[in-house]
């Protein structure tokens, strides 16, 4: 599987061919600050047209050829019935909620169809197939855009890959905002390659990816947008026409982002490329380069690699390659929409590469996100227009060229997650690549029939990850956390899948200098980031952080109390939001589950959480003298809850058909008989 040859290769394996879309509706116009207006077409609508322009083309040049027959929509005048003559041509089912019909029809007789007095408008049945507008509506950036109005705007995204095109309709930038190369939304390239100054990408493969992060649709009114259509790119060249190169061009690319960060405010950075392992990511001058980006707060998106196969045909794992290999990159893999708007068909990329890490072991990908039979920009006279012509898509405006191209690939699924990550980070701009990495995965989808080694953590949710994170941004002290049913609700810290908590943002796990999986922060002497033993019972998994030197943050998950009880499983979620006052948010898999905090105004607040497996959750706090006690049992028997202040405050209730419970205010007499007061089954949680 592992060549030997130590060059850097584009992830491109194109599999889906979709027929072309017919030539356009109207000519191609540059907008040149033209604004449309809310309830009234713009200059370029033609109201009085009764064949549109694909047709009318088709009818003028119908002399020279008799024998073409088009589909076409006819709606027809209110009242108006399909004329006498054109019956004949009708097929299917009316098209009743625009008073249309449908008609196969020969271009000869297009002109004497539009002109008769029962017509409308004619169109052309043009054919659809997979785009954009399908990823973003399956992983939900379209209702980041339209319901939040988040688009990216102000994130910097760098490209590291074969460059990007002088000028495509889709990068026009309609913003205030004033962009170098002839006002494109491409804030700086930088050529490691030819050593050239202005944009330009020989190969195609770079402004496909950057397309699928930024690009707004313009050439198919929206339909083929990318995720953040209001991010800026930074191209920065490492692959030749032929989609080579070798790692040494992208550290040279990673060491100007380092250098530049801040200038163009990059926050992340995409790398749908990717080499051999050879050596460990602990050593490997490419995995160290990308480090050194993302101890700068900066999130290093990469293509987990199309390796999910081996040549017969079988599916392989250990496929993931180099810089994907790294814990401190975020890796995608793909996946398919299937050709559908919903999840509920969605599937994982066959091609798409496996886990764990080659040498190190690692479980990888972290998450997967569409990839195959992507919609993206095309580049007239690269490489892959000339010898990818089956793939070319025509589009809405544009008649001179077809604009668009249809790769599928892990390539195609990174800059997906990339784009995304611009969207939260233009919702909470203090996010760093951990917690970018923890939302992603808590809000991802897990789909049935993956493992954990295929799928990451699960199916990326945009629309989820930007919610969680805007909620980080704005949250207030007591407001709950946004959760839907569909999210995974768990991360996969280095090899452990935890789960049954919350993401808490201030905790040292999520720190840039923290490594994704590790122990402890710093060195030995560090904090406790995650702890785990290796054996056959009683086996729990902790990620432990201080988010200062009051303030405990954990999760906590068991992985098995004994083997006659797999799914007995406590999970715990712990963490400070001032000194003094502790917040616990406790649960068990089969019984109570139990949320307390105290606010004593600087008073002696101890908060303590006690519980046993099949008996009682208790939570137990002293506010000065006066003991305050949550008690439940999974029994369906007492809950009680007990608080003392000076004078004695009890609420006290029955499940069960048991006398009305006994308490003195004395308390330096004989303590009753508890199995007489509460019957035998209560005498030892009462004792």
């Amino acid at each position: 599987m592992w060549g030997l040859k130590p060059t850097l290769a584009a992830f491109i394996a194109v599999t889906l061919s979709l027929t072309a879309t017919s030539v356009s509706a109207a000519e191609h116009h540059r907008l040149h600050g033209e604004r449309g207006r809310p309830g009234r077409p713009n200059k370029f609508v033609d109201k009085d047209y009764r064949l549109d322009a694909e047709l009318s083309r088709r009818a003028k040049n119908a002399k020279d050829n008799t024998s073409h027959v088009s589909t076409v929509i006819v709606e027809l005048k209110p009242g108006a019935q399909v004329p006498p003559q054109f019956q004949r041509f009708v097929r299917g089912n009316r098209l009743d909620i625009i008073n249309g019909v449908v008609l196969d029809i020969p271009d000869n007789l297009l002109k004497k169809l539009g002109d008769h007095g029962e017509v409308f408008r004619v169109h052309d049945d043009r054919p659809i197939g997979a785009h954009n507008y399908r990823t973003g509506i399956t992983v939900g950036a379209t209702t980041v855009r339209d319901t939040m109005g988040l688009t990216g705007a102000g994130i910097g995204v760098a490209v590291i890959d074969s460059g990007i095109t002088s000028w495509h309709d889709d990068l026009t930038n309609f913003s205030s905002k004033l962009y170098p190369y002839g006002n494109q939304r491409v804030a700086k390239f930088v050529d490691f390659v030819n050593g050239r100054t202005l944009p330009y990408d020989d190969n195609g493969h770079g402004t496909h990816v950057s397309g699928i992060i930024a690009g707004n649709g313009y050439d198919s009114l929206g339909q083929k947008a990318g995720i953040a259509p209001g991010a800026s790119i930074i191209s920065l060249k490492v692959l030749d026409a032929n989609g080579s190169g070798s790692i040494s061009r992208i550290i040279a690319a990673l060491s100007w982002v380092a250098a530049n960060a801040k200038t163009y405010n990059i926050r992340v950075v995409n790398m749908s490329v990717g080499a051999n392992i050879h050596e460990s990511y602990f050593t490997d001058p490419l995995t160290i380069a990308v480090k050194k980006v993302t101890d700068m707060g900066i999130t290093v998106v990469a293509a987990a690699g199309n390796f999910g196969k081996n040549a017969a045909g079988q599916e392989q794992f250990g496929g993931i390659t180099a810089p994907a290999n790294a814990p401190w990159v975020l890796t995608g893999g793909a996946s398919s929409t299937n050709g559908t708007l919903t999840r509920a068909d969605d599937t994982l990329g066959d091609y798409s590469s496996r886990g764990p890490t080659a040498i190190d072991f690692i479980a990888k990908p972290d998450l997967v996100a569409p990839g195959t039979g992507t919609i993206s920009l095309a580049v007239p006279g690269s490489t892959f227009y000339t010898t990818k012509t089956q793939y070319l898509v025509t589009g809405l405006l544009s008649t001179a060229n077809k604009p668009y191209l249809a790769l599928t690939g892990t390539s195609m699924a990174s800059p997906v997650v990339a784009g995304t990550v611009a969207l939260m980070l233009q919702a909470n701009p203090y996010l760093t690549p951990n917690l970018i990495k923890a939302i992603l995965q808590y809000t991802a989808q897990v789909y049935q029939g993956y493992k954990p080694l295929e799928q990451g953590a699960g199916f990326l949710n945009t629309y989820g990850a930007v919610k969680l994170a805007k909620f980080y941004a704005t949250h207030r002290v007591g407001d709950r956390v946004p959760t839907q049913l569909t999210w995974s609700k768990h991360i996969v810290w280095g090899n452990h899948v935890l789960s049954g908590g919350y993401i808490n943002p201030l905790g040292n796990a999520w720190r840039n200098t923290v490594v994704w999986g590790a122990a402890r922060t710093l060195d030995d002497g560090g904090d406790n980031i995650v702890w785990g033993t290796e054996c056959a019972l009683s086996c729990d998994n902790i990620v432990w952080g201080t988010a200062d030197d009051n303030g405990d943050n954990i999760v906590w998950g068991t992985v098995v109390k004994t083997l006659a009880a797999l799914d007995a499983d406590d999970n715990i979620v712990w963490g400070t939001s001032f000194l003094g006052g502790d917040n616990i948010v406790w649960g068990t898999a089969d019984s109570d589950n139990i949320v307390w905090g105290t606010d004593c105004g600087g008073a002696d607040c101890d908060n303590i959480v006690w519980g046993t497996s099949d008996e009682d959750n208790i939570v137990w706090g002293t506010a000065d003298e006066g003991d305050n006690i949550v008690w439940g049992t999974n029994l369906d028997l007492d809950n009680i809850v007990w608080g003392t202040s000076d004078e004695d405050n009890i609420v006290w209730g029955t499940a069960a058909d048991i006398d009305a419970p006994w308490f003195s205010d004395d308390a330096s007499g004989p303590l009753p008989n508890v199995a007489e007061e509460f019957g035998d089954i209560l005498a030892t949680a009462v004792q």
